[in-house]
């Protein structure tokens, strides 16, 4: 829905839930509308670019009993699901640190043109790393308590000032652990989305360490006392999906991805950004 028509939408169609999927730095505001509206509200990441927004989103959403839903499609992976499964049971001890890659292609002539178009992207940084602030503490079991660093910056695409294609950041958990990662644009665009090191994850702890991508079919763990690396499969079923867990949201269920949830996310990224853009 776009914002030209989004009045005329609320107006007119008779719906409880409106889906935002704007050019990024325009969601806050059509989500706050929406919000003022009695409508639920879904997007897809980043929810919005501006942390004033995100705060009043948050108290509209309170003040109304209203529910926020974000596509953060990293909560169907199997494997990801499967390290979950391993780190609730142990198998690694303390979490101590984690490593994740998230190069994706740019594909700059499929790209809509507003993502380089100044003031309408807002940050690679909360763009592709809405995922991992997500998916890393429902892994963990553990929330973020630190930023600690990230850059953002040109590196291979200069025909547009405005757009920084590399970007890494880094930041602690409340159990202690250390987390480093890459969310840049630098993937080569003719593999698209299947070289190795898109959503790649490592995690270390006392006890060994695990090692899969997002839509592997094992999960490699190297845990201490064995000689060998183990291929643990994963899990048989599908996890619940951001759009199941925003539907039970609505219906009063209560889900690991809520409107609390998807909001403490939201904040994370855009605190990450701020780092990068030397606002902390």
């Amino acid at each position: 829905i776009t914002h030209e028509r989004f009045a005329d939408v609320l107006e007119n169609v008779p719906c409880d839930v409106i889906a935002i999927g704007d050019y990024y730095a325009k969601r806050g505001s059509i989500a706050m509308q929406a919000l003022k509206a009695g409508r639920h509200v879904i997007a897809d990441k980043p929810l919005c670019t501006d942390l004033g927004e995100l705060d009043e989103i948050r108290s509209l959403a309170k003040a109304r009993g209203l529910c926020v839903g974000c596509m953060l499609d990293l909560r169907s992976s199997r494997a990801l699901a499967a390290v979950r499964r391993l780190v609730a049971e142990g198998r690694l001890g303390k979490i101590t640190q984690i490593l994740f890659t998230a190069q994706h292609p740019l594909n700059r002539d499929t790209r809509p043109s507003w993502y380089f178009e100044p003031g309408k992207h807002g940050g690679t940084v909360n763009d592709i790393g809405s995922h991992a602030v997500d998916i890393i503490p429902w892994i963990a079991g553990s929330s973020i308590a630190k930023i600690t660093a990230a850059r953002e910056w040109q590196a291979f695409d200069v025909r547009s000032d405005s757009f920084c294609d590399a970007a890494q950041v880094m930041f602690e958990l409340d159990n202690g652990a250390g987390v480093m990662g890459d969310v840049s644009y630098s993937a080569p665009s003719t593999f698209g989305y299947t070289h190795p090191s898109y959503w790649r994850f490592t995690f270390w702890g006392t006890l060994g360490m695990l090692e899969c991508n997002v839509g592997s079919q094992t999960v490699a763990a190297y845990f201490d006392g064995e000689k060998e690396p183990l291929q643990i499969s994963v899990d048989s079923e599908n996890p619940k999906s951001y759009l199941d867990a925003f539907l039970d949201d609505l219906r009063g269920i209560p889900t690991e991805l809520d409107t609390d949830c998807v909001l403490a996310s939201a904040r994370d990224a855009l605190l990450l950004q701020q780092a990068a853009w030397g606002k902390r």
